[in-house]
């Protein structure tokens, strides 16, 4: 132990607690067994089918009371690590060095309780203490795990994760609510912000830029409710998006062409649809001499150009004070020389202050919004001017809209878990009080494969762009062939 001394507090403050039952519950005694006279019962021959499903709950009684034994064994054993981890030293100490000085202390402490481990367990529960000490507990293997897109808990005994499109229950849970509770403090206390009765509900990024909302009790009934959107570390681009299938290399050959010309563009979608991936992937087509601000409320986007300036929103304090809203940041954008401003998601009176950005000399500025279709788009802007009390004629606002927006792409996520580019559409002007768009590329649904697999294509409406004289002004020229139709 005098290797790691320099992560330990010194001797005489350390105190220690009482020991802990070698076997079941810490804190029940085993119940006395009691004999009775009655003859011994003959066993009945069990029909065969179902002696597994019998043999498969034994199993999994047995798995369930190994793992709250081992819980209640963590717990304990956090305990000590709590009170002999010089936890001022933890931040600088190598990840090496800490985990050997927590499966010292972890030893010391079963030995003294008598409890005997394998080797098996012994392991599991030093990762378990190493994740408690330094990471989020339970949460740990699943921010890990690149396969998991979404993490989902509802309070402390049910965790569901996202994996391609489809939800999933796992088998991993909290301790107990102030378990779960104590990981949303660690969380939300590490950005500077605080969750609690007079404050439900909190909004936060990890550390490793992941999106983070939780609400605790007494708002959230059963438990806090905690939603973790993974961050991407390696960002999808353009050819693995058209990989995948998100949409055909014409498609992207137009939305390149598109982005390229300085036009406007808004991703629309629902959640989880891959709006801000989308956004991601069209923003790798802006030339690398453009200034480009970008605004968010979580910040996500994953710029690379080399000239790239980002702004993230804040909420109040405790005090209901010092909030600074997107619509703020972007006010202060447009005094910053952009040649480009991208905003995450315009979902509130920001709209306004989008669209008279877009025309009034930044070009090429892009955007999401929650939205099931190019139309609903439209109408959904028109919802939010008046949500910001804005009092204008409509037929004032819809010019505003068709000469601000260029271009619509909606991204869906379909029923299979799939996320597909459903629609990119073009708005060409007014016509009389309505806004006149014309739809260049769908997505198409053919049937349903036994698995439930969507079976679909991309094709081409047949409608020239709109567009198409600028693409050619800016030397782009597209080939007639991608807006053709396949029969």
């Amino acid at each position: 132990m005098a290797m790691f001394s320099r992560f330990k507090k010194p001797e005489d403050g350390a105190a220690r607690p009482s020991g802990m039952a070698p076997v079941g519950d810490p804190h029940k005694a085993p119940a006395p067994r009691t004999q009775t006279n009655a003859p011994p019962a003959v066993p009945r021959a069990k029909p065969v089918a179902t002696q597994k499903p019998v043999a498969q709950a034994v199993a999994q009684d047995k798995d369930k009371k190994r793992k709250e034994r081992l819980g209640d064994i963590k717990v304990e054993l956090h305990k000590r690590l709590l009170e002999n981890l010089n936890l001022s030293a933890l931040e600088s100490a190598p990840e090496a060095s800490l985990r050997a000085e927590i499966a010292a202390i972890a030893g010391e402490a079963l030995e003294e309780l008598s409890i005997v481990l394998n080797k098996e367990d012994r392991t599991t529960i030093n990762q378990e203490l190493y994740d408690e000490v330094m990471g989020l507990g339970p949460l740990e293997p699943l921010l890990k795990d690149d396969t998991v897109n979404d993490i989902l808990v509802n309070g402390p005994r049910q965790i569901f994760v996202e994996r391609n499109g489809k939800l999933e229950l796992t088998d991993i849970t909290f301790k107990d609510e102030r378990h779960l509770l104590r990981i949303i403090d660690k969380i939300v206390s590490a950005v500077g912000r605080r969750v609690d009765e007079s404050n439900p509900y909190v909004d936060a990024r990890l550390q490793d830029g992941s999106r983070f909302n939780a609400m605790v009790p007494p708002i959230a009934v059963d438990g806090s409710l905690v939603s973790i959107r993974k961050f991407k570390k390696d960002k999808l681009a353009i050819d693995d998006l058209v990989r995948f299938g998100a949409f055909t290399e014409e498609m992207a050959a137009y939305l390149q062409a598109a982005v390229a010309c300085r036009l406007n563009v808004i991703v629309s979608g629902g959640t989880g649809s891959g709006k801000t991936t989308t956004l991601n992937a069209l923003s790798s087509f802006i030339d690398n001499s453009e200034r480009i601000l970008t605004i968010e409320d979580t910040a996500e986007l994953q710029l690379q150009q080399t000239h790239v300036g980002r702004m993230e929103s804040r909420p109040a304090n405790v005090e209901g004070k010092g909030a600074v809203t997107q619509r703020d940041c972007l006010r202060n954008a447009l005094r910053m020389r952009p040649d480009r401003i991208i905003v995450g998601e315009t979902r509130g009176e920001e709209v306004i202050d989008m669209l008279q950005a877009m025309n009034t000399g930044h070009d090429g500025s892009m955007t999401t919004i929650h939205a099931n279709s190019a139309r609903d788009g439209v109408s959904r802007l028109e919802n939010m001017v008046a949500m910001a009390g804005i009092e204008m004629p409509i037929k004032a606002l819809r010019s505003q809209i068709a000469s601000a927006v260029n271009l619509i792409v909606q991204a869906s996520r379909l029923q299979d878990g799939s996320r597909r580019m459903t629609s990119i559409t073009e708005i060409t002007g007014m016509e009389g009080d309505v806004i006149s768009m014309q739809e260049v590329f769908r997505y198409e649904r053919l049937g349903l494969e036994p698995n439930g697999k969507i079976i679909g294509r991309f094709n081409a409406t047949g409608v020239r762009s709109h567009y198409s004289e600028r693409f050619r002004q800016w030397g782009y020229n597209l080939p007639a062939e991608i807006y053709e139709p396949i029969v």
